[in-house]
């Protein structure tokens, strides 16, 4: 069984804990092993929590078996089970821009989510996150992000607010029935060629977090087309993939000579710093269209955010 926390999809089981300011409980699996008791298998398994921290949690009722039997410091360990717990991050590093309802009804959540703010909760990031944000300003405990965007990139995202009719809405991504569009800001060298499109095999690089092209059947596909040159050798282009690979369009833009500006990962990952809140990478999620499964309507969206402007020194 695996060690690694994971959050469950609220549709799946009964989780003994509540979501707590947004949050739902961390989840983690119980392997057989020589731990005497639960804290002792917390301070293994979480080395970066200190005992005080784990004591103070089981003291204020915020770890539970998968029964709801609250775990206490001195409980014995019991293996081949889940345990859930209340994650915190006292010095997650603020995300200083809002996002923007754009649709709500019974079934389906749009959002515009801004530069720098994950989707869902992940490394460093729990509060500010769109999903924990929407949760407390609406909520809706079953919202549930049915697609997801890079951090970097701005734009559109579609939320399931029922459990019932999910399965419906991420059955269109899946078939690849929803049309999307982005824009980008591109390098745009003199006398650069743009292609029609780009196919080619993604892998996952050896650097973390990155994605790279590789020999093979291509796995993945992008179409793209001008819509105009600006000052300072950039252009601005509408990118419209048809997979939907990890980090597809920039790794594409960056392989055909054009990679997005301010783009710290591709062509070259640069060295992790504070970012730079003022010089985004210029991705835009600009549109979706597609056929709702539960209405029958037809849907289009538009972002309401735009690229900002990019002067020649701005990346």
């Amino acid at each position: 069984m695996s060690l690694s926390p994971a959050r469950l999809p609220p549709d799946v089981t009964p989780i003994p804990l509540p979501t707590r300011d947004g949050v739902g409980p961390s989840c983690v699996g119980l392997p057989a092993g020589h731990w005497p008791t639960f804290l002792d298998f917390f301070l293994d398994r979480f080395p970066a929590v200190s005992r005080e921290t784990w004591i103070a949690r089981m003291a204020g009722g915020e770890v539970a078996d998968e029964h709801g039997g609250l775990v206490t410091e001195d409980r014995p360990y019991q293996p081949h089970q889940r345990a859930y717990y209340y994650r915190s991050l006292p010095d997650e590093p603020p995300v200083p821009f809002s996002e923007t309802v754009l649709f709500r009804d019974a079934h389906l959540l749009v959002v515009d989510k801004p530069h720098f703010l994950p989707v869902a909760p992940t490394g460093k990031y729990l509060q500010q996150t769109l999903l924990v944000r929407l949760k407390r300003s609406l909520g809706i405990e079953t919202l549930v992000p049915i697609h997801r965007l890079d951090r970097s990139t701005a734009g559109l995202v579609l939320f399931s607010v029922q459990t019932e009719t999910r399965g419906a809405y991420q059955t269109l991504f899946s078939r690849r029935e929803v049309r999307k569009s982005y824009e980008a800001i591109v390098h745009w060298p003199p006398g650069s060629v743009l292609p029609a499109v780009r196919q080619s095999c993604l892998v996952r690089d050896e650097a973390f977090m990155r994605t790279r092209e590789a020999p093979g059947a291509p796995n993945s596909e992008t179409y793209f087309e001008l819509i105009e040159t600006m000052g300072g050798h950039r252009a601005r282009l509408r990118l419209s993939p048809v997979t939907g690979r990890q980090h597809q369009l920039r790794v594409h833009c960056a392989a055909i000579g054009l990679p997005i500006v301010n783009d710290p990962m591709y062509p070259v990952l640069l060295p992790e710093g504070e970012e730079d809140h003022a010089h985004p990478l210029q991705l835009l999620a600009r549109s979706l269209d597609f056929r709702d499964p539960v209405t029958g309507e037809q849907r289009h969206f538009d972002s309401s955010l735009s690229l900002a402007p990019v002067s020649s020194s701005g990346g």
